[in-house]
């Protein structure tokens, strides 16, 4: 089959609201810095009527990794489920418009579309209480064959590992992918997906992946160890190749014969971390899925992330394959 995609994805939909929060919000309202956490749509309807004026945005790791994607001039796909209502058609319409293929089918008679609410403090470190709605409802049935097997890549985002029918969604995908010959990618995504689901992810990961995302809590959570050289040791031994961020220290690329280094791109004052990860992975796999060197992938990652976390918003707001090409880095 001829590669239609760079990137098919799969993940969670959801709509971001994004604004800015004091340390003293966080704790009223009982907010551990720096996490994820799930809630009901009660608790996520009061949170959204006490945060400050904020940013509305479609959002969701691996949707937020494909609209990088395209913003590098990438062909992508996102497969994901969202409700038949007012959120939804504004996240399908988002995905579209950025010319990403989404397929797929809204839930009608269910749970809304989901929303994350992000809480953003001076230092930069987002707080996100997340309902996740109607994007768990997503399964196998839902993963479309021919997205799967007409890109380079399939893409997968670890906080749907939470959903058993999601799993199947993932195994589904994975057959399906190196049926035809395509790489499996997966992000770690949280450390307390990693917490949740040890023995599954590893189980995923040494049966399943040929590119794992992570980043330095998460890949030390995996392995049980505070050591992170103890760590990338562990996986470079599980998987074919992986890239690992490691804030302001940049990333290590990890194949079974080499270890390298990328130096983060510099930024003038972080604002918002909120998917620095995303679009880390989106400028390597973009790289990759065109045929370029590892360490230049790592650099177009951090090019990315570096964009991202200078404004609010999990999503670039320029061109990054102008901003790749200024730098001489496509």
């Amino acid at each position: 089959m001829s590669d239609l995609y760079d990137v098919a994805a799969i993940g969670n939909a959801i709509v971001d609201v994004i604004a800015p929060a004091t340390d003293a919000f966080l704790a009223e309202e009982g907010l551990t810095k720096g996490a994820m956490i799930l809630v009901d749509q009660a608790r996520s309807a009061a949170l959204y009527r006490k945060m400050a004026q904020g940013l509305e945005a479609s959002g969701g790791s691996a949707a937020n990794t494909v609209a990088g994607l395209a913003s590098f001039g990438g062909k992508g796909a996102f497969m994901g489920k969202v409700a038949n209502d007012l959120l939804g058609e504004v996240f399908t319409h988002d995905m579209r418009a950025i010319g990403a293929h989404f397929p797929n089918t809204p839930l009608i008679g269910g749970p809304a579309t989901a929303v994350s609410m992000i809480n953003v403090t001076p230092d930069a470190q987002r707080t996100m209480s997340t309902f996740l709605g109607a994007s768990v409802q997503f399964a196998d049935d839902d993963v479309d064959p021919a997205v799967v097997e007409a890109a380079k890549i399939v893409y997968l985002e670890g906080y749907l590992f939470d959903a058993e029918p999601a799993r199947r969604a993932f195994a589904k995908a994975a057959g399906l992918a190196h049926g035809a010959g395509r790489m499996i990618a997966l992000t770690l995504s949280d450390s307390f997906v990693v917490e949740r689901h040890r023995a599954g992810l590893l189980g995923f990961i040494e049966s399943q992946v040929d590119l794992l995302f992570a980043n330095e809590s998460e890949v030390t959570a995996l392995f049980e160890t505070t050591s992170f050289d103890v760590a990338v040791e562990q996986l470079r031994q599980r998987v074919t190749l992986a890239a690992v961020t490691c804030s302001e220290q940049g990333s290590v690329i990890l194949t079974q014969g080499e270890r390298l280094s990328v130096a983060a791109e510099p930024v003038e004052k972080v604002v918002d971390t909120t998917g620095a990860g995303d679009q880390y992975a989106a400028g390597f796999m973009f790289g990759l899925a065109r045929g370029r060197p590892l360490q230049q992938c790592g650099k177009l990652g951090s090019l990315a992330a570096a964009e991202v976390i200078s404004h609010y918003g999990p999503r670039p707001q320029v061109s990054l394959k102008a901003l790749a090409a200024s730098r001489a880095i496509l």
